[in-house]
């Protein structure tokens, strides 16, 4: 049986399948009556790696470390979108009403550009499903 991943649900049965959308629901908006989709184990240290490699020239993920060119990353699980002291964010970024979840997380790694229009985010995203998870787990860890 597939582990459960918090946040990541799966869209109730009056939208798109999981199965015409891939793994994951794009939807930022969750209804309450969503449900955990089972997923692939994320791996913190394999997301660990990943962060190192792709993610920590433009942030940071230790308690009280600097913005970059991206906001540090420290407790992004929980936090709303737009909102770490000190970085200067696009409006877009500060308005879309987005809290990240594993769920926004997972979609938002994708395809930044494509999740929050007008981000100033360069990283093009993951392609991988599991690359998102395992990052998202190392990112859990990170609090």
């Amino acid at each position: 049986m597939a582990a459960r991943v918090p946040g990541l649900v799966k869209p109730a049965a009056n939208r798109h399948t999981a199965g015409k959308m891939g793994l994951f629901s794009r939807k930022r908006n969750l209804k309450k009556d969503d449900q955990e989709l089972p997923l692939p184990p994320g791996n913190s240290a394999a997301g660990a790696k990943i962060f190192k490699a792709k993610c920590n020239t433009c942030h940071t993920c230790n308690e009280g470390g600097p913005n970059k060119q991206g906001p540090n990353l420290f407790g992004v699980i929980g936090r709303q979108c737009g909102q770490v002291q000190g970085f200067k964010y696009t409006g877009a970024s500060k308005n879309s009403g987005i809290q990240w979840s594993n769920q926004t997380l997972v979609a938002y790694l994708e395809n930044p550009k494509k999740y929050i229009k007008g981000t100033n985010m360069a990283f093009p995203g993951f392609k991988k499903d599991q690359d998102r998870v395992d990052v998202v787990a190392y990112l859990n860890t990170m609090k």
